[in-house]
């Protein structure tokens, strides 16, 4: 059965998909399906003109995504325009300490794709934010990954990483769309900064 198009988003949030995460022997499993659904999502967003926004993980000292260090690196290319951003972090939330928000109000951003990794960490809790601050919130059920969740000797066995991030999207309760395949997500331009008033500028609302 075909999935029907999702009514289109105008903001991708492409959560960590970096070097460390996708090559080597550190890479998520299946990395390469991870790549080529966030590789789709770039280039269709990137065509509508949707706001693309890549963030980028700020390890600590010694982690494989310690700044500019070869795993630190974004595994995707970003285009320079006025469209496409790079926003650095310091924490799991991707709205934590940063300019993102700043960035999405700055464009009038109403609904967001969430994809890259890890499932139940980075890109769950930047999800969470968008949500709790108004926008409409997808995540794609095949654009995003983690790891196995290890066994812990008499308390929990392994947990693979499919299920582990199917738990972690369905965790974000039902305002969150999350059974959709990257392929039914379409995108839009972003409508603009807020016009004095608040309506949304070039609306007419």
């Amino acid at each position: 059965m075909t999935t029907p198009p999702l009514p289109p988003v105008d903001t991708l949030i492409v959560v960590d998909v970096q070097s460390a995460f996708v090559t080597g022997d550190g890479a998520v499993p299946d990395a390469a399906r991870l790549v080529d659904r966030t590789a789709a999502l770039l280039a269709r967003a990137r065509a509508a003109g949707a706001l693309v926004v890549h963030l980028q993980n700020d390890g600590p000292p010694g982690a494989e995504d310690e700044p500019h260090t070869p795993g630190w690196e974004l595994h995707h290319p970003v285009v320079p325009g006025p469209a496409e951003a790079v926003v650095r972090k310091p924490h799991d939330d991707g709205f934590q300490e940063t300019g993102l928000g700043d960035l999405l109000a700055g464009h009038g951003t109403r609904a967001v794709a969430v994809c890259g990794v890890m499932s139940e960490m980075c890109v769950q809790a930047t999800a969470r934010t968008a949500l709790a601050r108004g926008h409409r919130v997808v995540v794609p059920y095949d654009a995003h990954a983690t790891q196995d969740c290890p066994a812990v000797p008499g308390v929990a066995d392994a947990v693979p990483a499919a299920v582990v991030s199917r738990v972690a999207a369905y965790a974000l309760g039902s305002d969150a769309e999350v059974t959709a395949p990257a392929a039914a997500v379409s995108f839009t331009a972003p409508p603009g900064p807020p016009a004095p008033g608040g309506a949304v500028a070039g609306s007419t609302a």
